[in-house]
Order: C-alpha cells, then sequence, then structure tokens
C-alpha cells in the first residue's frame, strides 16, 4: 500500500463528500471500494465518517451541508498556515466562500472558488494528515480541474500553492501541475457542458467490473470504461448524484 505520513505543502491531501444520505453512501462506497465507514459520534463532530481502507483513513464521509447543489467530492490541498493562504485568494482574484476555521483538534480548513469557477479546499494539517492511503485500489489517484480557462486557473493555483508545470502533460488545452517538480494533480480545458470543477478519481483493480458494480449499487454511467493516457478509467455517479472517477492505472501520470 502507498501509506503517507505527511504531504508536502501544496499537494492534494484529502478528499471528502457531503452526502443526503451519509448511511447509503457509506453502504455504496463501502461496497465498491471495500472502506470500512467510521462514524464519530460525537455531537460536535456533525455526523462525520473516516473511510478506512485497511485500517487506513482513505476518505470522509458526512451530511450535505448545502442541499441548494448537488452533492460533489470535494478535494483539500495541505498548506502551512490556512489563514494566510485564505488572505491570499481574493488578491488573486479567487473568492473565499467558508473562511478558515478550526476542525475539532485535527486541523484547519477553508472553502474557496478560483477565478474561473471550480470549488476547492484548503488544509492545514494538526493531528490528520490526511488520506493514510494513496494511489492504490480504493483509495484516491487523480484530482482534476476542468475550466474554461486553463491559462487563469494555472496562474491562480501557481500564486496560490506553489505550483509548477510538467512541460510533458502541460499544452495550451490542459496542465500537470507538480510540486517540488513531482506531478500531483492537472486541468485541462472543459468541452461543451463540461462546467468548472475539481474532480477525484479512485484506483480500481478492473475498471470494467467496478463500472459494472457501481450500476448494481444503484449509481450510474456519465463515460463508459475507456482506454486513456493513464490507463483504463470511467466517469461514474454514486446513486445521489455525486461523480467521481475510477481507474486502473497502468501508466505514470
Amino acid at each position: 500500500m502507498s501509506l503517507r505520513t505527511s504531504y508536502a505543502p501544496g499537494t492534494p491531501s484529502w478528499v471528502d463528500i457531503g452526502s443526503p444520505d451519509p448511511q447509503g453512501a457509506a453502504a455504496f462506497y463501502g461496497a465498491l471500494f471495500g472502506w470500512v465507514i467510521e462514524f464519530d459520534s460525537r455531537p460536535e463532530a456533525g455526523g462525520y465518517a473516516m473511510c478506512m481502507l485497511n485500517g487506513v483513513p482513505a476518505a470522509g464521509m458526512g451530511p450535505q451541508m448545502n442541499p441548494d447543489m448537488p452533492p460533489f467530492w470535494a478535494m483539500y490541498v495541505t498548506v502551512v498556515d490556512a489563514a494566510a493562504t485564505m488572505t491570499r485568494v481574493a488578491e488573486l482574484g479567487g473568492t473565499v466562500i467558508v473562511p478558515d476555521f478550526d476542525v475539532l483538534d485535527v486541523g484547519r480548513m477553508g472553502i474557496l472558488q478560483d477565478p474561473t469557477g471550480a470549488f476547492i479546499s484548503v488544509w492545514q494539517p494538526l493531528s490528520h494528515i490526511g488520506s493514510g492511503v494513496v494511489n492504490e485500489p480504493g483509495a484516491f489517484v487523480w484530482n482534476e480541474i476542468s475550466t474554461p480557462n486553463i491559462e487563469a486557473a494555472t496562474s491562480f493555483y501557481g500564486a496560490l500553492f506553489g505550483w509548477g508545470l510538467d512541460t510533458q502533460f502541460t499544452s495550451p488545452d490542459a496542465a500537470g501541475f507538480t510540486v517540488a517538480g513531482e506531478l500531483v494533480c492537472g486541468g485541462h480545458t472543459a468541452g461543451e457542458g463540461e462546467f468548472p470543477a475539481w474532480s477525484v478519481w479512485f484506483a480500481v483493480d478492473d475498471c470494467d467490473a467496478s463500472a459494472a458494480r457501481v450500476v448494481e449499487l444503484g449509481g450510474t454511467i456519465v463515460m463508459p470504461p475507456s482506454d486513456l493516457d493513464f490507463g483504463r478509467g470511467a466517469v461514474v455517479t454514486d446513486p445521489y448524484g455525486a461523480v467521481f472517477g475510477i481507474g486502473k492505472i497502468t501508466n505514470a501520470v
């Protein structure tokens, strides 16, 4: 397993979902990815749960906070100082959606919207570093932004998180973002009907079988299993409409 004990600042480190039916979502994702969902019974935890993969936190889950938006998978980026990072957001043309705040005693977070419309969260870790396992079946393996203006997105995130660009994966319509020279996530110009958003991709052993399992469990297929640059991938939804990617990774991304 690709176990993690820390993340360099600027690295995507955590993903979570707010669902209109957390128990139903727990059943779906548990069956799909083999997660054991551990709900925190403390009132101050707000019904949040850790999605455990072989005893290690892989993702988070909780009640949907904004019923006016469809449920979605959120991406978090590790930062040294959440308050300082959020202060920079408006200066760079973004919008602070939720100012930075303490999450119990485990870390500090904030939610922002970039200048092109995509939402993203920041995470200043204390006792919780983020995902303890990545890049393994059942864990998140990739994050990618679809944006109407890849140049503006690249400029914003480069200034906010210090992301560089991997020339192998960067073109006028795409970007490969790096931290200390290591590829950590990517972006592409949104296609017709594709709205600005960060997508979360999870690794699976068999993309075709996992896509079929999604349907069996009440989800839907948005993009059927296809051969992509990184291997074989599909875009699916859970039974409540949250979109995510699944992929059998055979090539370095």
